[in-house]
């Protein structure tokens, strides 16, 4: 009772208050009402049926689960024609949807759903839909409907996006007003009676039409069968049409008629026949979820702000309302307003009052000092500490005064202190069960994936009966970290070595002190010391051209003392092919075995080194290549080259004549076992498959000197870690200690190696259930271990119609024989069989054997002695008696102690028709869930799929290779961990050694599925009792472990994910603060907000769905903000919708308009990647094109020296890559894996991209050719006709960019008529950057001056990112009516390259670090203007001027100006030293030669000292100026005339007449705003703004506004952090 008393006081107590405050306050507010600032983003392409939507979420989770999900609506809502708004339908789809998923997945489906993060799929559909109907020929009736009409309202706009070329996934129009039809290939059929007269005979199209290509990510129906014709339906769930349609072509796979695939697609034209629920999201743009937003306090120290008046905009749409239940300065207003409605609007005009005076930008340092702990004090305490550091940090200027004045609990502080021995100040790091996440890298979209993943794992596990408790430790642990430095241990005496550090004489003088190994070296330098820490081991044949060159190779090297140990292992490849013949045994008559070349030279080599030691036998193998090459002969050598080389090699020191000891040697076989030894040594080891290799320490290699250095660079950080550690010294034998813990006996390029890309499907959804298909294999077993565990099973996907099937068959019944404790093997026959032909014998026998015999000690035998007869002698013979075969069984059973009666009567009882099923289950299983084909061959181990092509042979100890790896890598932490589990509500009889095994298979391979880091932190270290937050149980699915600095701009993204985390899967979290200690400024200068969609983004009045938006409620009035956007990496996004300045906010000036609204677009996707060449470096200067199937290059690129990134703009559909005609395509050809490809398919159908990794190699003959071929130095030497330098085709293709391809193919750029305008000669290209309306404005004059000081054509290239919608409507007009062509291109920051965070900065950097990528390759020259410029003399006499070969050339700072001399920071200190008289450069004004500029990598140049420098925050404070004059020494400038660039500020009025441009510098000693000084310096400026502005208005329709109507913002209090702005051109 009391304590209700005390609460109605306060409360009484706070009105009161209010009302005395509020009535000096209302007068205030009726002048200045609070201003909002509301922001949405909506997707390029138009919009997707959420209906179809739900389809594709589910199938993520499980294919079948589509198919449910038509079926539940289909018998639920098939002619349902109630009227539903859009909140119903999105409440009716996702209670349908939530039956086909469990638990917390459902939460998950949710926000997906109104996040519509599938939408992307349904716009690829599009795409291949509208391929479909354009490759046959329509019916004049459809043609005349199709032309005619059929369009809906809603998509009366597709033409104007049609026009952009990069949306490939436009939406086809109804044709002839059907919304459905199936492609065969074939034809397509728009009506069911077509389809169903189609399926009596569905195969006689077969063989003369090609079948429909299929994509990973088709939707194929689970019953049909994999060899039956395919038939795609494109249609959309909801209409009748796909009703009739889907129910024919159910029953049709059923039979076994057609292969049945659904894809997706609502027609325009076809929303009103999909009923209320199937056109819900299809009316309306695609409004996205998923970002942030900010609104940054921006320093206005030079007034850098338009003075035109401020337009009215137009409403878009209501605005946001507030959310009143935010804590304000401690008072949850909404409560307030419950208690006494009467007093709203004292109430709310208090609210304001205490929101516009608590906004700060600056706080003296001693109120800074403990900032940080006191914001995690406020968190910690709080009911609900995710919602409060939300509220803090997305609002911190309004709250940060209060804040400062919190008393500060000293624990807290000191905790924090603690930690911070262990973890720097400020980091941040975070864990989603166990596994690090990219702070920088993490967003929405991945961050549902990786809980999506997790939940789905959970789910299949506690279907398996696994307790929970051991659900969180799997997936909670973390495999050993993975790597592909398998050592192969090639210990042995076949090892021939040249040479020993240790131990010979001509490396005594070299130190043996391991510690030179830590000391610094010059690059490259190689380290002396006298131990054998390197051993190349090179394995070849020595009758063949590489074995040679290789020897040679050593040979030179050790004559050249480089500190490594040198052997080699010989092997005869003709005796390899005899091992493989033969099962790897040498034939037992030796008369069976023909020496070849090979062997004779490997016995002359140990005979030479026997009697005269390895020096002389490495002679004997380097005379050999030296006779070979005398004799002018480029093939291998011959018979009469190795006995030359051996008589050469013994004539000096031989007793006997050496021709005598040849002729004995060649008659008595000497030395033939250990010559045959040698080559099976190399055939166990699997290394001959790679002809020449080199074992560098074990780790596989290419043979090649450049592949030695590399490998050894490699090495060497790995010995100096352990040597560090003392894990390395003196004493240790290097080679035993690497072999020894990471060796493996054989190497198969398929399962370890470059080439090894390891495909993994998880095998749980095949387990659970009894009637599933792997629940019923029975398994075989090594002898005596049938009862024990096995952590390892090989599934082997076999066709015993093929000997290549049978063969494999065989080496897994003989890799149980040779014995594996931890392994089983289970059969899956992959082939077509009759039952009367000797395959279905064959097969029923395993069969019988595995589910009846498998426990029978001879069992193996038995099957092995089959293997061997009917491989031998049915396999491929159609003239052999079935019943010899069956004859032979009960022979063998008999032999091998199997009762032959019970088995031939088992054999004969074998039921067909339950075979004949099973084979169709493994059929689809193989098919549809492994990806593999009828009639191939595989191995599945534990859900790794490891193909077997009929071009690899695979042996039995490539099974116990693959056991041996995958069991170490992948298996062995999580049998630990299930060994342990108590087992409950599972019954004792299941309880066996299968039933555990089963689940290993399944655990081990859903885990290896996950796209997760194998990284982790140890963050339990860190203390936890004061400074953090713990929330949740211990049995929580999900667990983040997370160190936050709660006040950076990381910390403000990740409260925004983790409350939606806490919302969407209730994980349990630890939470760690790690604020930076003693602030000097505020951490945080802005207001952020995250966008999550929610299910009131539908409406529920109409079928309108309006999307998410950013509401900033109350914001500043006086405050100057500039707008930025937090998006996903691949995004790319544009403002297309803002009447005011983003970049300059001022809410005082808004006038009436309440909220201030702008609208971006999602205008394209990046695709990036990166492209390698095996033991090379990046292939910078590549060139590549992207397109779809119909036009292949809509896209081009070339590849950065910088870890060979890439990166293009697309849309969703289905893309194909490839190299670009002429040098790039003429030297190189795209690599995967083994595989060489001219295309690589790219499929972009989801709202998050990923990188795609390239892999290129040098065409044969073309190895030693550079991509890069220099140009003359001189520019004027250049010709226009020359095609001779790098890039001489790119005038033939390259018409389109990267980023800006899209506008040279519409309304965004523009070409004319060069002499038609008056305008003659060779075309100057401008280079320019604006960002708000005032430098939008500087840029129309900029662009008058130039054209009226010209008669050249002139071409504009402007940045396309921070342009004003309004500029880019006006600049179409302003170049029709000057005559000028423009083109917007754009370029999205890496994500590797240190990232700037002020919204100038990055400006600047995008003029200086991406010139090589961001224009068209067919780009030769381009000139840098600013925006705030003014051109007097002709800008042609600039772009011709010879820049004597260099890249880049700038005007050199004036000096005449003595004014300003104690700001000339370049006469003094580090920049005197550095420039080494050098002229310090302007960056106003500078000429690109961008062919030299790409040629001798500059761009790449200037990246590498960008991310040297830019992390250092005192370095680059005007970065595009000190960047370039920074690199000069590596870069070179050429510095312009004076007279090519003049500013006030540091050059004296004498040179003004002379000067050929204005800049408009900033003044540090004025500080003058740009206006005042433009109008005062530069005379011609006013007329030519007055001519910008009429042109302007005239287009807007709008009457020309005075100037100076609007009063610029007070000049702020100036931060404690430098002022960028006071640099910007200095």
């Amino acid at each position: 009772m009391e304590t209700r008393v005390g609460s109605g006081f306060r409360v009484m107590v706070l009105i009161v208050v209010c009302v005395m405050v509020c009535g000096c306050l209302v007068d205030a507010a009726e002048i200045q009402r609070p201003k909002n600032v509301q922001v949405a983003l909506r997707a390029k392409w138009p919009g997707t049926s959420v209906l179809l939507e739900a389809g594709e979420l589910l199938s993520k989770e499980w294919k079948d689960h589509f198919w449910e999900f038509i079926e539940v609506w289909l018998n639920n809502e098939s002619g349902n024609t109630d009227p539903y708004t859009a909140k119903d339908c999105l409440h009716k789809i996702y209670n349908y949807g939530k039956t086909l998923v469990t638990g917390q997945l459902t939460s998950v489906f949710e926000l997906s759903l109104t996040l519509r993060s599938a939408s992307p799929r349904l716009v690829l559909y599009q795409q291949l839909a509208e391929e479909s109907l354009s490759s046959f020929p329509l019916s004049d009736e459809m043609h005349t409907n199709f032309n005619d009409g059929g369009v809906s309202d809603a998509n009366e706009g597709e033409e104007a996006k049609k026009a952009d070329s990069l949306l490939v996934g436009v939406n086809p129009r109804s044709p002839g007003g059907k919304c459905c039809w199936v492609d065969t290939g074939a034809a397509l059929f728009f009506d069911i009676s077509e389809l169903q007269l189609w399926l009596r005979n569905p195969h006689k199209d077969g063989d003369v039409f090609q079948q429909p290509e299929l994509f990973e990510f088709d939707h194929v129906y689970f019953d049909s069968s994999p060899g039956s014709p395919i038939a795609i339906l494109y249609g959309a769930l909801g209409t009748e049409c796909f009703k009739e349609f889907h129910r024919t072509l159910v029953e049709a796979s059923k039979e076994g008629k057609v292969k049945y695939v659904v894809r997706p697609v609502l027609p325009s034209g076809c929303e009103s026949k999909s009923g209320y629920c199937g056109a819900v999201g299809t009316r309306d743009p695609v409004n996205l979820g998923g970002y942030g937003v900010e609104l940054a306090l921006k320093n206005m120290e030079y007034k850098a702000m338009d003075d035109s008046e401020i337009k009215k905009g137009v409403t878009l749409e209501d605005p946001h309302t507030e959310d009143l239940s935010q804590e304000v300065r401690g008072f949850i207003f909404s409560k307030i307003l419950e208690r006494k409605p009467e007093l709203t609007s004292e109430i709310m005009a208090f609210r304001d009052s205490l929101l516009s005076s608590t906004v700060s930008d600056t706080l003296n340092v001693w109120e800074l000092k403990d900032l940080g702990h006191q914001t995690v004090q406020k968190i910690v305490h709080a009911s609900d500490p995710l919602h409060s550091m939300q509220e803090i940090n997305q609002n911190f200027p309004s709250v940060v005064s209060y804040l400062s004045r919190m008393k500060l609990d000293d624990s807290i502080k000191d905790e924090i202190l603690a930690n911070q021995r262990m973890i720097p100040p400020g980091k941040s790091l975070m864990a989603l069960n166990g596994a690090l996440i990219d702070i920088e890298d993490i967003d929405l979209f991945l961050l549902i994936d990786m809980v999506h993943q997790e939940l789905s794992l959970a789910d299949q596990y506690a279907k398996l009966k696994v307790p929970s408790s051991t659900i969180r430790k799997l997936l909670s642990t973390l495999p050993p970290p993975e790597s592909n430095s398998f050592r192969v241990d090639f210990r042995s005496d076949h090892v021939q070595y040249i040479n020993n550090l240790e131990v010979d004489a001509r490396y005594k003088q070299w130190r043996s002190n391991l510690n030179e190994l830590l000391m610094p070296v010059f690059p490259g330098q190689l380290r002396y010391i006298r131990k054998n820490l390197f051993h190349a081991v090179y394995v070849l044949d020595p009758a063949t051209i590489c074995g040679l060159e290789t020897v040679d190779n050593i040979v030179t090297l050790f004559e050249n003392s480089l500190p490594i140990r040198f052997g080699v292992i010989l092997y005869s490849t003709k005796m390899i092919e005899t091992l493989q013949a033969n099962g790897g045994e040498f034939p037992h008559l030796e008369s069976e075995i023909n020496e070849d070349l090979s062997s004779l030279t490997i016995r002359l080599f140990f005979h030479i080194k026997e009697s005269h030691g390895m020096l002389k036998a490495f002679e004997f193998l380097s005379n050999v290549n030296k006779l070979r090459m005398d004799s002018g002969e480029e093939d291998a050598p011959a018979l009469h080259h190795v006995e030359g080389a051996f008589v050469e090699t013994l004539l000096q020191k031989a007793k006997t004549p050496p021709q005598d000891t040849l002729l004995k040697l060649e008659k008595d076989q000497s030395f033939r076992e250990s010559s045959q030894a040698s080559s099976l040594f190399v055939f166990k080891l699997g290394l001959a498959k790679l002809e020449c290799s080199l074992l560098m320490n074990g780790l596989v290699h290419n043979y090649d000197e450049e592949a030695l250095m590399n490998a050894m660079n490699d090495e060497l950080p790995r010995i100096q870690e352990q040597v560090y550690y003392g894990q390395i010294n003196s004493r240790t034998d290097v080679l035993d200690k690497f072999l020894s813990e990471s060796g493996i006996q054989r190497y198969n390029p398929q399962i370890v190696g470059d080439k090894a890309k390891s495909k993994f499907v998880s095998l749980t959804a095949s387990i659970v259930g009894d009637e599933s298909l792997l629940n019923n294999v029975e398994y075989f077993h090594s002898t005596g271990t049938i009862d024990d565990l096995k952590p390892v099973t090989h599934l082997l996907a076999v066709d015993v119609t093929s000997r290549k099937g049978v063969k494999l068959l065989h080496e897994g019944i003989r890799y149980l024989m040779a014995g594996s404790a931890n392994a089983r093997v289970g059969l899956l026959f992959n082939s077509d069989f009759d039952a009367d032909s000797y395959s279905f014998i064959f097969m029923k026998a395993f069969e019988i054997a595995a589910s009846s015999y498998s426990h029978k000690k001879q069992v193996l035998n038995f099957l092995d002695q089959l293997c061997t007869f009917y491989g031998n002698e049915y396999i491929l013979e159609s003239s052999q008696n079935s019943q010899a075969l069956l004859d032979k069984i009960s022979q063998l059973a008999d032999a091998n102690g199997i009762q032959s009666k019970g088995f031939m009567s088992a054999l004969s009882e074998f039921s067909v028709a339950k075979f004949t099923t099973h084979m169709k289950k493994v059929g689809q299983f193989l098919y549809g869930h492994v990806g593999i084909e009828k009639g191939a061959n595989a191995v599945v181990t534990n859900g790794r799929v490891v193909p077997v092509p009929d071009s690899v042979t695979f042996l039995s100890q490539d099974l116990h290779l693959l056991e041996s790896v995958e069991f170490k890598q992948r298996i062995k932490h999580v049998a630990d961990i299930i060994e342990e589990v108590t087992w409950e509500n599972v019954d004792p009889d299941t309880l066996m050694s299968k039933f555990i095994s089963d689940i290993l298979m399944s655990v081990t391979s859903s885990l290896s599925t996950r796209d997760r880091s194998s990284e982790s932190a140890r963050f339990e270290m860190l203390s936890a009792e004061h400074s953090a937050v713990v929330l949740g149980s211990e049995n929580s699915t999900i667990h983040i472990d997370a160190v936050l600095d709660p006040l950076s701009s990381s910390g403000q993204k990740l409260s925004s994910l983790l409350r939606i985390l806490s919302k969407c899967s209730q994980p349990s979290m630890r939470l760690v603060f790690n604020p930076m200690s003693s602030l000097v400024d505020l951490p945080l200068k802005n207001y952020y907000r995250f966008v999550t969609p929610t299910m009131d983004d539908f409406s529920n009045t109409d079928l309108t769905v309006h999307g998410p938006k950013a509401f900033f409620a109350n914001m500043p009035l006086s405050k100057t903000l500039t707008m930025n956007l937090d998006v996903p990496e691949s995004w790319l996004v544009e403002p297309v919708i803002a009447v005011h300045d983003l970049d300059n906010i001022l809410l005082e000036n808004l006038g009436d308009t309440r909220t201030l609204q702008a609208v971006f677009e999602l205008e394209a996707l990046i695709l990036t990647g990166h492209c390698s060449e095996k033991d090379h470096e990046p292939p910078r200067g590549l060139q590549m094109i992207l397109g779809t199937k119909r036009n292949p290059h809509l896209v081009d690129t070339l590849v950065m020296a910088n870890l060979g990134y890439w990166q293009m703009k697309v849309s969703p559909g289905v893309w194909y890559l490839q190299l670009a005609p002429g040098r790039s395509s003429d030297l190189y050809v795209l690599q995967d894996g083994p595989e060489k490809h001219s295309t690589k398919r790219i499929t972009i159908d989801y709202l998050r991209g990923k990188p795609v990794h390239l892999g290129v190699a040098k065409k044969k003959g073309k190895e030693h050719e550079k991509l890069l071929i220099p140009s003359d130095d001189d520019d004027s030497s250049r010709k226009q006709g020359d095609k001779e330098g790098w890039n001489s085709n790119i005038l033939k293709w390259a018409s389109s960019l990267i980023g800006g391809n899209g506008h040279t193919k519409n309304s965004g750029s523009t070409k004319l008529d060069n002499v038609s305008n008056g305008r003659k000669g060779k075309t100057i290209n401008i280079f320019s950057i604006a960002s708000g309306h005032l430098y939008e404005r500087f840029l129309k004059i900029m662009i008058l001056s130039v054209l009226k000081n010209t008669q050249r054509p002139v071409k504009f290239w402007f940045i396309k990112n921070y342009l004003s919608p309004q500029f880019k409507d006006v600049i179409p007009h302003m170049a029709q009516e000057y005559g000028f062509e423009y083109e917007l291109v754009t370029y999205k920051w890496p994500s590797w390259l240190h990232k700037q965070k002020e919204k100038q900065r990055i400006i600047w950097a995008y003029k200086i670090l991406f010139l090589d990528v961001i224009f068209p390759l067919s780009l030769e020259k381009v000139i840098f203007v600013d925006a705030d410029q003014i051109v007097r003399a002709d800008m042609g006499e600039l772009y011709d001027m010879n820049l004597k070969g260099r890249p880049l050339a700038y005007t050199p700072f004036c000096d005449n100006n003595r004014d300003m001399d104690g700001f000339r920071f370049w006469k003094q200190g580090f920049w005197k030293e550095h420039l080494r008289g050098r002229p310090y450069h302007i960056s106003a004004l500078y000429v690109v030669d961008l062919i030299k500029f790409r040629e001798t990598a500059a761009g790449d140049n200037l990246r590498v000292f960008y991310e040297t420098l830019s992390k250092d925050p005192n370095s680059l404070s005007n970065l595009d100026q000190d960047l370039p004059n920074y690199a000069q020494h590596t870069v070179p400038i050429f510095s312009l005339p004076q007279e090519w660039l003049w500013c006030e500020s540091w050059c004296g009025n004498s040179t003004k007449a002379r000067a050929k441009t204005i800049d408009l510098c900033n003044n540090p000693m004025t500080k003058e705003p740009k206006l005042q000084g433009a109008r005062r310096i530069v005379a011609e400026w006013p007329d030519l703004d007055q001519e910008a502005r009429h042109f302007t208005s005239k287009i807007l329709g709008e009457d020309v506004s005075p100037v100076e109507k609007v009063v610029s913002p007070p000049v702020q209090p100036q931060v404690v952090e430098e002022d960028l702005e006071t640099k910007d051109e200095l």
